[in-house]
């Protein structure tokens, strides 16, 4: 059981593997119970909103719970990486219309465009060596 996880050493490393994980698996389950919200934030230029917040969501449940086992570890911080790219159009949408998003501060559709980068690099660090 202990091979299937293989959690990396290091509590820091631990944390943020974890960490990843829940955050990932938790806004997945969010695109499913509050569509209203990701559909929002879709630019309207973009087809299919729907399918494509189910479809985001899913994937980030999916990526989420395989960051924790060892075996699909990389696969799922890469397939992380390239979902938060493809979903950070909704990010540059929500700073460039803020008055879409009035209950929203200006300063934090700002925020979320930087925040967006930090988990980049989370998704890019939970494929390297020191993690697998």
């Amino acid at each position: 059981m202990e091979n299937l996880f293989k959690l990396p050493k290091g509590i820091r490393k631990k944390i943020v593997l974890i960490g990843l994980a829940i955050f990932f698996i938790y806004f997945g389950i969010d695109h499913f119970i509050n569509p209203d919200f990701y559909l929002s934030i879709m630019p309207p230029s973009f087809p299919l909103h729907e399918e494509a917040v189910y479809i985001s969501g899913f994937f980030e449940i999916i990526g989420g719970i395989g960051l924790l086992f060892h075996r699909f570890r990389k696969i799922a911080g890469w397939g992380l990486f390239a979902l938060l790219i493809a979903v950070y159009p909704a990010n540059i949408y929500m700073a460039i219309t803020p008055n879409a998003f009035p209950d929203i501060p200006v300063y934090m559709l700002y925020f979320r465009l930087a925040l967006q980068f930090l988990f980049f690099y989370w998704a890019y660090t939970v494929t390297r060596e020191s993690y697998n």
